[in-house]
């Protein structure tokens, strides 16, 4: 069989590298040539750990190419981005414009599938585009959406062992679907419909978004209250039925900070506590930034000279390089803008260099520092002693302090 990935991001690459090693055909296509170019040469333009040499050996084997433009197929996914416009509105032009793309290579038999976050109905709007373009192939091909479900950092394993929903426009695209995806994922494959599977996506993320905008609350009383949320939860969590997740410093990546706003778009007026919960969240990156500046104002009136500040971490999430949506680099950006010749370290170990921030080793900025600002829990960090002769605020769980 041969398939055609549209998208050679952090999902889109990871898929096609997977199936590839199961012995499908693949055909990577992505508008950025110089991603082209690295996975044509076996390089990963991420980060994911044993990911590289799987790459690899797709590519030495003949299994995987990367290309600008798409090939014709028997299977073709749309892993696009899915980003914003206006007041967080979503936007589909790059799932369309993929779509268009493959159009002209599109046959009786093949199978369509959208795994890219979407809002509801996107399945079947780019069917009517489909059947609208190509009126022959009219109940002739198979289309579906089943969406990803990974952890980055922990995405080889997960793309095999999850289970995965599979909803087809019609009962035979789901089976046609549900066989792709049986070549190499052992999780098991749960059949729907479209609109419920698109619905399943953004439930996940929303309820997550939600639980965490109850911590991230919590987290907020608790420093006005002059507890220790971090105590405070693990003694609740005590509770059988009790599961409070760990607060941090807001919410980002691709999935969690973004999809809610696809069904607060739509139903704006049926989803308050979705709603709530984004703000609540976006509102703990703003809360973090300000503290910070509040503790430099401190430091500049007890000393008498503006601090040495180390912001530690810019990716989303723990260990990896991500940034997407990271209320991290909102809350270093924030920082930076506010405090004039201010001599702020920014330090991201998981990234070599970045347009806008110089990047400081962790260990020099932690010995810099006069005030140290945990941001993202990775690792490395953790290896780094508490000393009560800097300021240090933990916004992520480093020293549960």
């Amino acid at each position: 069989m041969k398939a055609c990935f549209m998208g050679l991001g952090y999902i889109g690459l990871p898929t096609a590298i997977i199936a590839a090693k199961h012995g499908v055909q693949v055909t990577g296509v992505d508008i950025n040539p110089r991603v082209v170019e690295l996975t044509n040469q076996g390089k990963l333009h991420i980060i994911e750990p044993g990911m590289e040499e799987m790459l690899g050996e797709v590519v030495a084997n003949g299994t995987l190419k990367a290309s600008v433009v798409p090939e014709e197929s028997d299977a073709y996914f749309m892993v696009v981005p899915t980003p914003f416009k206006g007041n967080h509105e979503p936007d589909i032009s790059y799932v369309e414009a993929a779509t268009r793309a493959v159009l002209p290579l599109l046959k009786e038999g093949d199978l369509y599938v959208i795994e890219s976050t979407s809002p509801v109905g996107t399945t079947e709007k780019m069917m009517d585009l489909i059947y609208t373009e190509r009126p022959e192939l009219r109940d002739k091909i198979y289309i579906a959406y089943c969406p990803e479900r990974v952890l980055p950092g922990n995405v080889i394993y997960e793309l095999v062992h999850n289970d995965r929903v599979i909803g087809g426009v019609n009962e035979i695209s789901t089976k046609k679907a549900i066989e792709f995806y049986a070549q190499f994922v052992q999780g098991t494959l749960h059949r729907t419909n479209a609109r419920t599977a698109e619905m399943c996506k953004l439930t996940e993320n929303s309820s997550r978004d939600v639980q965490i905008a109850f911590a991230n609350e919590l987290s907020l009383i608790c420093d006005k209250a002059g507890i220790n949320v971090w105590e405070l939860i693990n003694l609740a969590n005590k509770h059988p039925r009790v599961n409070i997740l760990q607060p941090g410093c807001g919410v980002g990546g691709h999935c969690i900070a973004v999809d809610p706003y696809f069904i607060t778009a739509e139903f704006p007026m049926e989803s308050k506590i979705i709603a709530d919960a984004r703000e609540i969240n976006n509102y703990k990156a703003f809360w973090c930034a300000e503290k910070v500046q509040n503790e430099m104002l401190k430091f500049e009136l007890k000393h008498h000279r503006k601090p040495v500040i180390a912001m530690m971490g810019l990716a989303f999430k723990p260990n990896i390089d991500d940034l997407r949506e990271s209320p991290a680099k909102y809350i270093t950006t924030k920082v930076m803008q506010g405090c004039n010749n201010a001599d702020i370290l920014v330090v991201e170990p998981n990234v070599s260099e970045h347009k806008i921030f110089k990047l400081t080793d962790y260990r020099e900025a932690y010995d810099r520092a006069d005030i140290v600002v945990m941001l993202v829990a990775h690792d490395v960090f953790k290896e780094l002693s508490w000393t009560d002769e800097k300021v240090i605020l933990d916004f992520c769980g480093i020293y549960k302090k």
